[in-house]
């Protein structure tokens, strides 16, 4: 039976809080410019909804835009985002690629993300994570726009029976449930402890993956 396991992006694989503010900075700093916001970046509200699909992100930021300013407001952002990825702004959690090394001599190794493709490219290619990831799977690739539905399309097309999800939100806990897997919750900059609780184990650092991966081998 086929096992793998299915990781979240930001805030599980890569430290997107190193680029966040300035990508947000950058955009809102735009929008300022055309008098569309007034006041500081919404930096906390954003960190309070990390995980949740970008679409949302906009309608919950900027809910006096119309759709076409959230939608250029999005473009800008990744733009922003992509750039710092690029310049070598960001960085992956302490011992993920050790983790992800050892994980994958015994387990295909996934990535599902509410993130964008381009983004996500942009990262797996700058850390060169193909030498551990089999398939990287972005929101962008399912019309509903949840998690739970784009880990199920991981699961179809790779004939994935058993295994595990890890991640930092609630999304990536109900994801697993929702499809008959484990869910592993990291504890890292954007967890928040009332979601973790929910989750069936949680740890604080990536490298306990090797031993915890046990769970689901039995």
């Amino acid at each position: 039976m086929k096992k793998a396991i299915i990781f979240d992006m930001d805030g599980t694989l890569f430290q997107t809080n190193f680029i966040l503010e300035p990508a947000l900075e950058a955009t809102f700093d735009v929008l300022r410019k055309k008098s569309l916001w007034q006041g500081v970046t919404p930096l906390e509200h954003y960190r309070e909804i990390m995980g949740v699909s970008l679409p949302v992100v906009w309608q919950t930021l900027c809910p006096m835009h119309d759709e076409f300013t959230q939608q250029e407001s999005n473009v800008l952002f990744q733009h922003q985002l992509i750039e710092l990825i690029r310049q070598g702004k960001g960085a992956l959690y302490p011992n993920v690629e050790a983790t992800l090394a050892k994980l994958a001599e015994h387990y295909p190794l996934y990535i599902a993300s509410n993130g964008q493709t381009e983004y996500l490219q942009a990262i797996v290619e700058t850390y060169k994570l193909e030498r551990y990831i089999q398939g990287v799977y972005s929101i962008d690739m399912i019309n509903s726009g949840h998690k739970s539905d784009l880990v199920k399309r991981v699961l179809e097309d790779n004939d994935i029976k058993r295994g595990a999800v890890v991640g930092d939100r609630l999304s990536d806990i109900r994801a697993a449930h929702d499809n008959g897997l484990v869910s592993i919750a990291v504890r890292f900059d954007f967890a928040q402890e009332a979601e973790l609780q929910q989750a069936d184990m949680v740890i604080d650092d990536l490298q306990q993956l090797v031993t915890l991966s046990i769970a689901f081998d039995n």
